[in-house]
């Protein structure tokens, strides 16, 4: 009887010991934990800005007006402006003007005024053509992925890369990002709804994220073997006092 009552005591602690790693691995799991949902909330968007030019950009820029034949781009660049190192483009007709620093529409306004000179009517369109961002590290597609459009968030850039896997570690995400010649790297905690009132949440051309994993990733990379770990660990001191209870 009283081995028994040892076994079902052990048995219990064993139980209590593996629900409550598995509560604590589970805690670092979801996304956006401190939102309150237990009601509908609004909140005021303040923290975008929007994507601004900068050095070696390519911009596709089309020109149509009701003289088209006056538009002729003799320098023949059908892959865009590359903006130079001095923050400029060159452009038939008007010549050298200034995209860095500036967003592609108040671009788009300046030549379409400059070229009221030289066109009639015109009409001008430009646009960010290399706009890249990359998603590195323990997510399920990492890549290099093109944008198609002046607007990206960590999250949607996550989403491009399949998320990430269960063994990503979620709230010290790293985004590295390279502007007026420096690199700066910028922690990101994906558990806190805060993200969404960061200063970064929206990203740049050629930003890099990079999900670490956590220390599983490099015995096995899946949940399986934390799962198998704390059971087989369990079991270890179950065996281990259950011997010494037997032996007395």
């Amino acid at each position: 009887m009283k081995i028994n009552t040892h076994i079902t005591r052990l048995l219990i602690l064993s139980t209590i010991v593996l629900l409550a790693a598995s509560c604590n691995s589970y805690k670092n799991i979801p996304y956006f934990q401190n939102v309150n949902r237990s009601s509908s909330v609004n909140e005021k968007i303040d923290n975008y800005s929007p994507l601004t030019i900068q050095k070696e950009d390519i911009l596709g820029i089309t020109v149509s007006s009701l003289n088209p034949d006056a538009w002729k781009d003799e320098s023949n660049k059908p892959n865009g402006y590359l903006v130079d190192m001095d923050g400029n483009i060159q452009l038939p007709l008007i010549g050298s003007i200034k995209a860095e620093g500036i967003t592609t529409n108040v671009l788009r306004q300046r030549i379409q005024t400059k070229l009221t000179t030289y066109l009639k009517e015109p009409s001008v369109n430009v646009r960010i053509t290399n706009f890249k961002i990359s998603v590195i590290g323990d997510v399920a597609r990492p890549n290099i992925y093109q944008i198609q459009n002046e607007r990206v968030t960590v999250t949607e850039a996550l989403g491009l890369a399949g998320d990430l896997n269960i063994t990503g570690i979620r709230n010290n995400v790293l985004l590295i990002r390279e502007i007026d010649g420096n690199r700066q790297y910028i922690n990101i905690d994906l558990t806190s709804a805060d993200l969404f009132k960061s200063p970064y949440y929206y990203l740049k051309n050629n930003d890099v994220i990079y999900v670490q994993p956590d220390k599983t990733k490099s015995n096995s990379g899946d949940r399986s073997y934390r799962t198998l770990s704390l059971i087989l660990s369990a079991l270890s001191v179950v065996t281990i006092v259950l011997t010494t209870v037997l032996k007395n």
